[in-house]
């Protein structure tokens, strides 16, 4: 039942209105991804869109949905030719939870079944039942990446493919995608990005009226939900009467050569990777002219399917929230316009205007009297005041980094960091199944079954197996790790091309944990505390926010930095238990704060120790004259310590060796 809340009381759920309509039009656009923050309505518009999407014909008892008037020659439960009995039914909404296995969103066979009768005893997953339906993936920058891997795959394919040890199936599943997630608590992969077709941002909307209109709405749900439903029934099927009336449009709709140059040229201008941009944007700009009712692609409909088709493909640094220069685009829609150009050229462009310096050009300013902060001899703002803290630094420009492990074998979530125990990755043995087989060993069951074919009876080439032969495959990949920076931001590294050189290197960090699909977190110390900056979280991107923003100065209290961050490790170790954690502690090793800094600070580095946590000193120290106080400090931890140079250098690679023989 849809719940018709004012889109305006949520900004950008227009553009998501539209998006979900154009997809519902045509859904070989590629679906939508919904960004924003929590509470703005993005499932409720989901779910919304599930009552207006015309009814299908389905053939009857087929649980692949085939459509009678052109079923699936590939069919596992057909064949369907010719078509039988049919049945009419609404449009499937199917819910991909976080949580689900790949057995669940692609299906199952029947391995038993499979060795012993050599048939094909398949048991669909998710994706056929969103056949001709939405599959929605709520918080889908959660799912596991082998899981998103398969899901747009079908997605691009039409097709969902299943192999289970030489025994395969392939039906038909052909879906609207809808994928939400809130950026706070993470960001999707690039390559992840640019497989959805469009992509919207939402917002609340901060005009009172706008949202008392929104709660009026939902208590009138509540207390009356057939009574509400019934009130806003015409206007949901003249939505779904327009959507038919688009569907059969479509394929009238013609996309001349000139709106194919504005879509080719735009995505060039925004340096967008490949070609699935161009054919997205034709397809939407092409959907955009059906739901209008004409035959012809216009100026503007490129234009919106430019703002819906690119925000996220743009080449952009991962720490980048996506966006599009809207300036830009209507420009060079103009330029390749096709037409005479005899506008008045733009007085505010190069050459143009009335001569006046243009803005940011690092010159006064005409009517400026105010004072500026004095600059620095790296051009940053000094700050004002006697406190000793001194303004942001900018970070230094971030570099590849050499890959830091925990050592031993854990068996956490999947990631790209250390060694665990997974799912998917390469075999390394085989035992019996607990629960239900997921993954089989087939020479193991086969070796298991061998031994028995006479007292079974076995008479005929095929293999008797039973329950108690099956093995289950033991897999090794990789896991995401906690990592968890503590940050030294006392005066002793308050020298501007130092701290940035520092901010430079955790940011360098920061993104190869975006990469491998870590969890971070980030801890301070300074003056005479230490502050949990950013408590562990999947977003990378707000961890590289608070370290641009961390002031430094003061002296060092550098035991309560670390008893912070044990503190911090141990609340997350009883939320996570599986996830192991990686410390990461940015310092020069001076210990300045508190009574017997240097003594406290060491017991506090034993706790890590004793509790195995695996950690990496990067040492600050720089000049002539090196006390060797931050390898002091990795020996009490029981890791190793390299240099802020060494992040970058071949030399890195043994200190993971040393880290491992440490914790041996």
């Amino acid at each position: 039942m849809t719940t018709p809340f004012p889109f305006t009381a949520v900004v950008g759920q227009d553009d998501l209105r539209l998006a979900l309509l154009l997809n519902a039009v045509s859904p070989a656009v590629g679906g939508v991804l919904v960004r924003g923050e929590k509470g703005t309505a993005k499932s409720t518009a989901v779910r919304a869109l599930s009552v207006l999407l015309p009814t299908v014909d389905v053939v009857a008892g087929c649980r692949f949905s085939c459509d009678p008037a052109a079923p699936d020659p590939a069919c596992p439960d057909g064949p369907h030719n010719p078509p039988g009995a049919f049945e009419t039914r609404p449009a499937r909404m199917v819910e991909l939870p976080v949580g689900a296995s790949e057995d669940r969103l692609v299906g199952a066979l029947d391995i038993e079944r499979a060795l012993a009768e050599g048939v094909k005893a398949f048991e669909p997953g998710l994706l056929a039942d969103a056949h001709r339906g939405i599959l929605y993936v709520d918080e889908v920058n959660l799912l596991h990446d082998h899981l998103v891997d398969l899901l747009l795959d079908a997605a691009a394919m039409g097709a969902s493919y299943v192999e289970r040890e030489g025994v395969s199936v392939r039906h038909a599943a052909k879906f609207l995608l809808v994928g939400t997630m809130n950026p706070e608590e993470g960001e999707l992969r690039p390559q992840l990005l640019d497989r959805f077709g469009l992509t919207v941002e939402v917002a609340a909307s901060r005009e009172p009226d706008q949202r008392v209109e929104v709660v009026r709405r939902r208590l009138a749900h509540d207390d009356d939900p057939a009574g509400f439903a019934a009130r806003w029934a015409d206007e949901e099927a003249a939505v779904r009467q327009r959507i038919v009336a688009a569907r059969a449009l479509l394929p009238s709709v013609r996309l001349g050569d000139g709106a194919l140059r504005q879509i080719a040229a735009t995505c060039a201008a925004f340096e967008v990777d490949g070609m699935r941009a161009d054919i997205v944007m034709a397809r939407t700009a092409t959907a955009l002219a059906a739901w209008a009712g004409r035959t012809d692609v216009l100026a503007e409909d490129v234009r919106q399917a430019a703002l819906l088709a690119l925000p996220h493909r743009r080449r952009r640094n991962p720490f980048d929230a996506p966006g599009l220069d809207e300036d830009k685009l209507d420009r060079t829609l103009e330029e390749f316009s096709g037409e005479d150009g005899d506008e008045d050229p733009d007085p505010d462009g190069p050459g143009g205007g009335g001569g006046g310096p243009a803005p940011d050009d690092g010159g006064p300013q005409g009517g400026d009297t105010g004072a500026r902060p004095e600059a620095g001899e790296d051009g940053e703002p000094q700050a004002s005041g006697g406190s000793g803290e001194q303004a942001p630094t900018r970070a230094a420009e971030p570099f590849r980094t050499k890959v830091l492990t925990v050592p031993g074998i854990g068996a956490g979530a999947a990631g790209r960091r250390s060694r665990a125990r997974t799912e998917h990755g390469r075999t390394t043995g085989a035992r019996r199944p607990r629960g239900a087989l997921t993954k089989l060993h087939l020479a193991a069951t086969v070796q298991a079954a061998a031994p028995h074919q006479r007292a079974r009876g076995r008479s005929g080439p095929g293999l008797v197996v039973r329950r108690d032969d099956l093995r289950q495959a033991s897999r090794e990949g990789r896991e995401g790790n906690l990592v968890l920076f503590v940050v030294d931001a006392s005066g002793s590294m308050a020298a501007r091309q130092r701290m940035s050189a520092v901010k430079g290197a955790v940011l360098s960090l920061l993104l190869d944990a975006y990469q491998r699909r870590d969890k971070v977190g980030l801890v301070t110390f300074r003056g005479s505390a230490a502050d949990v900056a950013l408590p562990p979280t999947s977003s990378v991107d707000a961890a590289a926010a608070r370290l641009e923003a961390l002031p430094t100065g003061g002296r060092t209290p550098l035991a309560a930095g670390l008893l912070k961050a044990h503190e911090v490790l141990r609340v997350e170790r009883l939320r996570d238990p599986a996830r192991r954690a990686l410390v990461v502690v940015v310092t020069d090793g001076r210990a300045t704060g508190g009574p017997e800094p240097v003594a406290l600070a060491g017991r506090a580095a034993r706790l890590f120790a004793a509790d195995g946590v695996a950690a990496v000193v990067v040492d600050c120290e720089s000049g002539p004259v090196r006390l060797g106080l931050a390898g002091e400090l990795a020996a009490e931890l029981g890791g190793a310590a390299v240099t802020l140079d060494a992040l970058r250098a071949d030399s890195i690679a043994g200190l993971v060796k040393d880290v491992q023989r440490r914790a041996a």
